[in-house]
């Protein structure tokens, strides 16, 4: 007792402090705070008690050496030795908490009424709709005679096949998609479709569309949808992550469509011609993807997919820069195959020397910037380019005209000299 009042009285900290203070002065933590006697058990204020906190872990222990006043003088060591009692303060205790699992499995449900604009996003919309589009304009094209049952059976089939492609794809690629952020919103991913909604529909729209296609159309269109199908799903989709050529291989899948037009319109696909616009989109895709994927490097490094502007991003600028200059050869190609007049090579050069300018810039800066403005006009110049090609087609009466044009007695006759203008003309006869 006497050891600890001397020790007291000579601490800086409290050396103006009486005894009877002292002794009534909780230190918790290196901290000394007065201790009100209210807050005192009944054993602590049977004398003066000194309590001293210190930290263990996650909890403070308290240690408390209680003095009664009226206790004998220690007879020995042994009697000086006080007792330690461990509190644990119920303030830093805090309750343990079990980590809340969440279920590997869970319900999905399908909201009905969204059904149908959830099957236009599975099928791509957009995309599909590029490949009905560049059908009609491969039938256009063709020299046969114009026939809408058969127009109209060719897109819609063609329509269909390219959804069942789709859908398969984004059944492939479900774990993939999730990783990316340009894709982490489709259907599938979200869990607005199960996968045996993309499964069913894939069927049902697959056999519906080669269907029409062969019993409407053709053998030949039906059999060149079945190819694209295949090329696309367990091709090009696996591909993706193996090699850079798949965007070859994808390119080859985007410019069959011209010919499935062509096909169903004219019955073959040996003409020259036939493979004037079809060579267009297989090049164009080139500058079209590669300017789209300079800025998606992330997300395809991110998901595992083999992509030059990924792996190598010097071939990436250089194929796009090649394939551009091809198009401008194909569009001077065109007129000297009689699949277009030369007006058509007139018109398009100002639309692909720029779309060239573009490529170049994307070539030599190869930044964001360029790369976005390719990507923007590609948008642009292909349906502009496929509208030249129509609106300078050469038509099935000018042809049908000048093989006609020499008569029986082997004589010329007046109106093909018109009709090679293309502008056929009736000439009257004068009476006099």
């Amino acid at each position: 007792m006497l050891f600890i009042l001397y020790t007291a009285r000579r601490c800086r900290s409290l050396k103006c402090l009486p005894s009877s203070k002292v002794l009534g002065t909780m230190y918790s933590a290196g901290v000394a705070k007065p201790t009100p006697s209210a807050e005192h058990t009944p054993a602590e204020r049977e004398g003066p008690c000194l309590t001293v906190g210190k930290r263990h872990r996650c909890h403070t222990i308290l240690t408390s050496i209680s003095v009664a006043p009226n206790a004998s003088a220690p007879n020995s060591m042994a009697d000086m030795l006080p007792k330690f009692q461990e509190v644990v303060t119920s303030s830093s205790v805090k309750p343990k908490t079990k980590p809340v699992q969440e279920p590997e499995w869970r319900h999905m449900e399908v909201d009905t009424s969204k059904f149908p604009t959830h099957c236009l996003m599975l099928s791509k919309i957009r995309l599909t709709s590029l490949v009905v589009i560049t059908t009609m304009g491969g039938y256009a094209l063709a020299p046969a005679a114009f026939d809408i049952q058969t127009f109209l059976l060719c897109s819609i089939g063609t329509g269909l096949v390219s959804a069942t492609a789709n859908s398969i794809n984004q059944f492939l690629e479900i774990p993939f998609d999730a990783q990316m952020s340009r894709t982490k919103n489709r259907v599938l991913v979200r869990g607005h479709l199960t996968p045996a909604y993309a499964i069913a529909f894939a069927t049902v729209s697959g056999v519906a569309g080669l269907s029409m296609l062969y019993l409407g159309v053709n053998g030949l269109t039906a059999a060149l949808g079945a190819t694209n199908l295949i090329l696309y799903t367990l091709i090009y989709t696996p591909m993706k992550r193996v090699s850079i050529l798949n965007t070859w291989v994808g390119s080859i899948v985007g410019a069959i469509p011209p010919l499935m037009g062509w096909a169903g319109c004219a019955g073959n696909i040996t003409a020259p011609g036939a493979w004037i616009m079809s060579g267009m989109l297989y090049a164009w895709q080139f500058p079209h993807f590669n300017a789209l994927s300079w800025n998606l490097r992330p997300d395809y490094s991110r998901a595992g997919y083999r992509m030059m502007a990924v792996t190598n991003p010097g071939l990436c600028r250089r194929v796009a820069l090649r394939y551009t200059a091809a198009i401008m050869g194909l569009s001077y190609l065109a007129p000297a195959l009689d699949v277009t007049s030369w007006w058509f090579a007139v018109e398009s050069t100002p639309l692909n020397a720029y779309f060239l300018y573009l490529a170049w810039q994307f070539y030599k800066e190869s930044d964001s910037a360029s790369s976005r403005k390719l990507f923007r006009f590609s948008l642009i110049h292909l349906p502009a380019l496929m509208l030249l090609m129509l609106f300078n087609k050469k038509s099935l009466r000018n042809t049908t005209d000048t093989t006609n044009s020499v008569s029986t007695n082997g004589e010329k006759d007046p109106q093909s000299y018109f009709a090679v203008l293309g502008k056929p003309t009736t000439l009257k006869a004068s009476t006099v």
